[in-house]
């Protein structure tokens, strides 16, 4: 009875990661296209290659890229989880999560950003403390993004663009914080209201990684005064999958040698790892 359950788990997780394989792989590279369709790249950050895909969502209802929300939609804080883009990318470590504004496309940045959610000491989990071995041992992305043991530098303040200043721009950042992390002084402490600051700045004084996830949403208030300079669509039939599903570097924060694995490889690591978890759940089921 045992083994066969371990068996069932087993076989759905080989079809839950070959299918998602592709479907994190375009997911990443409909972000990047997003990042530039918008002009958060390189207006903002000079280039944007995340190693997997966040994704946001309010009161449980998950957004796509760029999705326009009114003020009381994004009042309270929204839950966020990572998918790596492939098992060679680690969740391990702690990162910063940072929410800023970048006001209307065409924004001269150099001006800096107004900060809405700073917190450090974030982690990435793999499920619930109630989950059981096996469950436990068959996690699989996403992975949910915690702020609840971290630092809430900047507590998380809904966006509220001035009426009439057009559809300003979110971004949301999940960045590495490896042992040189060390952010300014007046960055530190908990609470630390609203305020601008150079998002760009902060994580290079600070020696945070580069963002291993990225996420931006609009919020307009009233009728616009102001004309953002032009943008094109996303057509997601013509991208191809992005490169960080077949060559990424770890998401972990202490480390900085990029590992490379091509989908297939990370699939095979999976067939070959999970008959080990199931061997180690059912000993762990014999010894309880």
């Amino acid at each position: 009875m045992l083994f066969a359950a371990a068996f069932t788990l087993f076989t759905a997780s080989l079809v839950n990661a070959q299918s998602s394989s592709s479907d994190t792989s375009l997911g990443i590279a409909a972000i990047e296209a997003h990042f530039s369709q918008s002009g958060i790249v390189p207006s903002l950050l000079s280039s944007f290659d995340p190693s997997g895909i966040l994704n946001v969502s309010y009161n449980g209802v998950s957004l796509t890229p760029g999705q326009q929300l009114t003020k009381d939609q994004v009042a309270s804080a929204p839950q966020i989880t990572f998918t790596p883009a492939n098992s060679t990318v680690t969740t391990t470590g702690t990162y910063t999560l940072v929410m800023a504004d970048a006001d209307i496309v065409g924004t001269d940045e150099s001006l800096g950003q107004t900060r809405h959610w700073l917190v450090n000491g974030v982690t990435v989990g793999t499920g619930g403390t109630g989950a059981s071995h096996i469950e436990f041992l068959f996690h699989f992305p996403p992975y949910s993004v915690s702020t609840s043991g971290g630092i809430p530098v900047t507590q998380y303040a809904g966006p509220a663009p001035a009426a009439g200043s057009g559809p300003h721009r979110y971004v949301i950042l999940l960045l590495p914080q490896p042992s040189s992390f060390s952010p300014p002084a007046n960055l530190t402490q908990p609470n630390v209201g609203v305020s601008v600051f150079h998002l760009t700045d902060y994580i290079s004084t600070s020696n945070l990684g580069s963002p291993v996830g990225g996420f931006y949403l609009t919020v307009e208030e009233g009728t616009a005064t102001v004309t953002p300079s032009s943008t094109s669509p996303v057509v997601t039939s013509t991208l191809q999958p992005s490169k960080a599903a077949s060559s990424s570097a770890p998401a972990s924060s202490g480390s900085s040698t990029p590992k490379t694995q091509t989908p297939n490889a990370a699939l095979s690591a999976q067939l070959v790892s999970l008959p080990l978890a199931i061997l180690a759940s059912v000993v762990g089921f014999l010894v309880l």
